[in-house]
């Protein structure tokens, strides 16, 4: 009597602590459930549109989140079960910087976008080209950082403009959130090198002056499952999603290739 009594004691706590034979660890964890997915503010628009899809199709719950690497990157080693990149550089440093977090042979490439040059909303500067940004009075603030490291020196460069276009670089930060607020501070900002894919984000604040295809410069968008992740399979089937036609037209719309 007195065995009965202990075990199904021992039963009681279980359920109320949420342990079950199933799954083996507490409800409250419910590490399965969401696939939980991290990376730069960038790619956020696209990758959380389709993550809603997802959701809808299958009654996969994904959790994006998204900004500056610091923010996140603790929260991001205790539960992420996918990390994307803003470029494949980034992404690369990320696991030199982080090599217990991701696992190499886990990473896929998504889509490409190009760079081009955000503007004042009128343009007021008429701004149409790379060699109007050397031209005198022109401020213009760099991301030095964030996959936009070198990006208007790899497209200056290819033109004889490094000179005049560094000249007039006014700030230099290293996130494009920085930039961001910058750019909604400080009116007397003029332009900004960048990926064409931000002005979707930004259109109440920019216009885009496009790049002539062959001045333009593409960067990738990788993303890999995380070395530690306990939802490998939901996690995998995300990113195949994310490689669907349908995906694709979603980061086309956004301002991907």
């Amino acid at each position: 009597m007195k065995k009965i009594i202990f075990v199904g004691c021992i039963s009681l706590m279980a359920v109320l602590l949420g342990f079950s034979p199933e799954m083996g660890s507490k409800r409250g964890q419910a590490v399965n459930d969401v696939v939980k997915v991290y990376g730069p503010g960038g790619p956020l628009g696209p990758i959380k549109e389709v993550a809603e899809q997802f959701t809808k199709e299958t009654g996969i719950k994904v959790e994006v989140t998204a900004g500056p690497e610091a923010k996140w990157i603790d929260q991001a080693k205790q539960d992420a079960d996918i990390i994307y990149g803003g470029s494949e550089y980034m992404l690369t440093e990320f696991m030199h910087d982080h090599p217990e977090v991701l696992d190499e042979k886990k990473r896929t490439e998504l889509y490409t976008r190009s760079a081009g040059i955000l503007v004042r909303k009128g343009n007021p500067k008429n701004i149409q080209s790379l060699e109007d940004l050397t031209k005198k009075g022109v401020k213009i603030v760099d991301v030095n950082g964030a996959g936009q490291l070198g990006l208007w020196e790899d497209l200056a460069g290819r033109k004889g403009l490094i000179p005049g276009i560094s000249r007039n670089i006014d700030i230099s930060v290293k996130s494009s959130a920085e930039a961001i607020d910058l750019w909604k501070a400080n009116s007397k900002l003029d332009a900004w090198i960048t990926y064409e894919s931000w002005h979707y984000r930004l259109a109440d604040v920019t216009d885009l002056v496009q790049l002539p295809e062959e001045d333009k410069l593409y960067r990738g968008t990788p993303v890999s499952i995380t070395s530690k992740s306990e939802n490998k399979k939901k996690a995998k089937q995300f990113i195949d999603y994310l490689k669907t036609e349908e995906s694709h037209l979603v980061f086309q719309k956004w301002g991907w290739k």
